[in-house]
């Protein structure tokens, strides 16, 4: 009996050390967020033309579950009498409970954004020393995601604070999945998998395939500038605990074959998907890119393997990511301002991957290769693959192990 107690005393030990509620994201969040396209303008109506969307579109169907309000949605000023945090009155007359609700009727999940610093990027009430506050304000409002960004932190610690604001969120009891927005300049893979359930990698996305954009004090990064700078954390990355390479750029003014790459290469790394754009005036390309399930499924594999850059060759990265049940995604990426003709010799190029322990002798297992995009078969890992990508597109392929039909018995004679 005495042992039974202990053992009891050490499980309720350990569930109150967790930093944060667990078994939330097992696999990479999935949403939409109002930053990329509109910044601080938002607005009640706003956030509820969105939940319509999401579920009209059949982005809810294909798994977008998080509509995540970013910065600009409280007032300039905490309440002066109880500190806590005011939703701006103009844009929102009726209150934040009031979209938390719309959006909850519609199937979906609510997020809100703050900020680890004194005050937000924008300028609007930052979370330091609020913590315990802010968290049971979240928790009374029914949220269950919070995006903690990283500006006016000058002598902060990020380790720190985004523990206290974990704790915080575990105090306050409403599971929220937690959003480590710290550009990842304090290499927040390394220590924030028992804090958070996401963190970003790196500074703000920019809408353009391959460019860094300056603005004298800080720059955003292209779609290839995110995906070079952190191709080698993959080990960090994993279920409840994944590398975020920031909100996507997909229908926000790059061409179909960009945005087909980017959303490609996001599911590739195992990154949260959570779209940036109008949703209101997506055009049907837009749409089939970010509801493609077939795409989306590698994204969600239940292993949550980040895929590893196999080889660079001229403008065309080769990208793998092992997937349940011994099968493989592979990703062929033409950075160049032309199309290229490829041929992949899978004998010449087997898999030993580190991470997901995968082995694979192409020259002694034989897979069937799927074309994703195209939805069609593509032949198999015995002969040379040969295929054109386009400028600043990818061929995206699934390979699945042959089935061996054994020979059927002779008839004796």
């Amino acid at each position: 009996m005495k042992k039974l107690f202990l053992l009891l005393a050490l499980a309720v030990s350990a569930s109150a050390m967790a930093q944060k509620f667990e078994g939330l994201a097992p696999t990479p969040p999935m949403g939409w967020n109002s930053w990329n396209t509109f910044t601080t303008n938002i607005n009640e109506k706003l956030v509820m033309d969105m939940a319509d969307v999401m579920v009209s579109s059949g982005m809810k169907d294909a798994g977008y579950i998080y509509l995540v309000l970013d910065d600009g949605w409280m007032a300039m000023e905490r309440d002066s009498i109880t500190g806590n945090l005011v939703p701006d009155p103009i844009k929102f007359p009726n209150g934040i409970k009031k979209v938390v609700d719309y959006v909850h009727s519609k199937g979906l999940k609510f997020g809100l954004y703050n900020c680890a610093g004194i005050k937000t990027c924008a300028g609007y009430p930052g979370t330091r020393g609020y913590e315990y506050q802010d968290a049971k304000q979240y928790a009374a409002w029914e949220i269950d995601y919070l995006k903690y960004d990283w500006c006016y932190t000058d002598g902060i610690n990020a380790k720190e604070a985004y523990t206290t604001m974990s704790k915080a969120l575990k105090a306050a009891k409403r599971p929220i999945i937690f959003s480590l927005c710290e550009w990842g300049t304090a290499n927040p893979w390394e220590w924030a998998a028992p804090v958070g359930h996401l963190w970003r990698t790196t500074g703000d996305i920019f809408n353009c395939f391959d460019c860094i954009k300056d603005y004298g004090t800080w720059k955003s990064l292209g779609v290839t500038a995110i995906i070079d700078l952190r191709k080698n954390i993959r080990q960090y990355a994993g279920p409840d605990h994944w590398n975020d390479m920031d909100m996507m750029e997909v229908g926000h003014g790059m061409s179909v074959n960009e945005d087909r790459a980017h959303f490609t290469m996001w599911c590739m790394l195992a990154s949260p998907l959570i779209a940036g754009n109008d949703l209101r005036h997506m055009t049907p390309e837009t749409i089939s890119i970010l509801t493609n399930k077939d795409v989306i499924a590698i994204s969600q594999d239940v292993k949550g393997i980040q895929a590893y850059l196999e080889q660079q060759v001229d403008s065309v990265d080769t990208w793998i990511k092992p997937l349940a049940s011994n099968e493989l995604a592979v990703c062929f990426m033409n950075r160049s301002a032309k199309p290229v003709k490829i041929s992949y010799d899978f004998t010449k190029h087997p898999v030993n991957d580190s991470v997901s322990k995968m082995v694979v002798d192409f020259s002694k297992q034989e897979f069937s290769i799927i074309d994703v995009w195209n939805k069609k078969p593509a032949g198999n890992t015995g002969k040379v693959f040969e295929t054109e990508v386009q400028s600043h597109d990818v061929v995206l392929i699934r390979l699945k192990p042959a089935v061996i039909t054994p020979a059927k018995n002779k008839k004796r004679k």
